[in-house]
């Protein structure tokens, strides 16, 4: 509770932190990283369901936003912003990964100690390997039926339904009207709940929370 008190104190004084940051100040670029670097992480996880992707995407996203933070004008658009970057970047992935061919939707379950314990960890969770083994495989299907939608439906979907974002949020991030988005949502939560059905997975043995 304490951690989370903190962590809302230091979101709340984010103003701050970009405009030092945007005259160069290393200490606030560092203290953004690490506000961010947890929900960045997040996101661009559940986009490639691949932790090695994920964390590059992320550390990508972060040089991105060192490079560029400057040509940020409105210091209330860092978020939209910053999520634009890492979206571009997971859809680069995803273009990259269809022209290799080299999809193994097996590679995402990664075995590693290490990995299970990042997973547990960006969710803010103490790691447990009996009470998650369940838990980790039911993510893992979900990750993958995320990873059939196409890349458009697919941000859209992990914006708003495991990111909180708003429509205008994710209509500004993505460059398009919120009816779009809508439109998108609509689309991508229809292709999910296809895809899960053709798994046997329903609403009863997993819950729709990565």
């Amino acid at each position: 509770m304490h951690a989370e008190t903190l962590l809302d104190i230091a979101m709340m004084h984010a103003d701050t932190l970009i405009v030092n940051a945007q005259k160069g100040n290393e200490k606030a670029l560092n203290k953004l990283v690490g506000l961010w670097y947890k929900r960045i992480y997040n996101y661009a996880y559940k986009y490639v369901s691949q932790h090695d992707v994920a964390t590059e995407i992320s550390q990508k996203t972060f040089i991105a936003m060192f490079r560029n933070i400057r040509k940020l004008h409105d210091v209330d658009r860092f978020k939209p912003w910053l999520y634009r970057i890492a979206t571009n970047l997971c859809h680069e992935e995803d273009r990259k990964k269809k022209r290799n061919k080299m999809v193994s939707l097996s590679d995402s379950r990664n075995n590693d100690e290490a990995y299970e314990m990042e997973i547990g960890e960006a969710k803010g969770n103490s790691y447990n390997p009996e009470r998650n083994f369940q838990q980790l495989e039911l993510e893992s299907m979900l990750l993958e039926a995320l990873s059939e939608i196409n890349e458009e439906h697919r941000s859209v979907v992990i914006m708003k339904e495991y990111e909180g974002f708003k429509f205008r949020e994710i209509a500004e991030v993505l460059g398009v009207s919120e009816n779009t988005v809508k439109t998108r949502l609509y689309a991508g939560l229809k292709n999910l709940k296809t895809i899960l059905k053709k798994k046997n997975i329903t609403k009863e043995t997993v819950y729709y929370e990565l």
